[in-house]
């Protein structure tokens, strides 16, 4: 995007920002239990990152060592509110969505509705109720 452009409105023009984010914060109760489950969900593995390294977090990154983290932090509270941001996971060309969905769904995720009506993906909630969309194959 051109700075100055229709849509432009933070004025970035067309640096490339695809780096720019660290990592993504989410709270749950059972951090452990959770990462398990992020962890069959993204592929990533356990991080090193500085959250990683305190106490009340847990962190999962890309076996690349690429990209940002996903860092879990300590809540003493449930869930209680639709997320108002949220992670969209993708399976490999090749590999079946609908048995991408059954694995996630045997590993604890749940059907949620968003409001999505008929759409192309799959929208879930993770264990503590996260919710996140499968998307197809990329």
């Amino acid at each position: 995007m051109v700075s100055g452009a229709p849509g432009d409105v933070l004025g970035l023009g067309d640096e490339d920002w695809s780096n720019r984010v660290g990592d993504a914060a989410a709270e749950a109760v059972f951090r452990l239990a959770v990462a398990g489950f992020w962890r069959l969900a993204t592929g990533w593995v356990p991080g090193d990152s500085i959250a990683f390294l305190s106490a009340g977090s847990v962190s999962l990154r890309s076996p690349a060592g690429v990209g940002p983290y996903l860092e879990l932090l300590a809540s003493a509270d449930a869930k209680t509110v639709k997320n108002r941001i949220h992670l969209d996971v993708a399976p490999e060309q090749g590999e079946d969505p609908v048995a991408a969905v059954a694995a996630l769904r045997a590993a604890g995720a749940v059907p949620a509705d968003v409001g999505q009506g008929a759409a192309s993906w799959t929208v879930l909630a993770d264990p503590e109720g996260s919710e996140f969309c499968v998307l197809s194959p990329r």
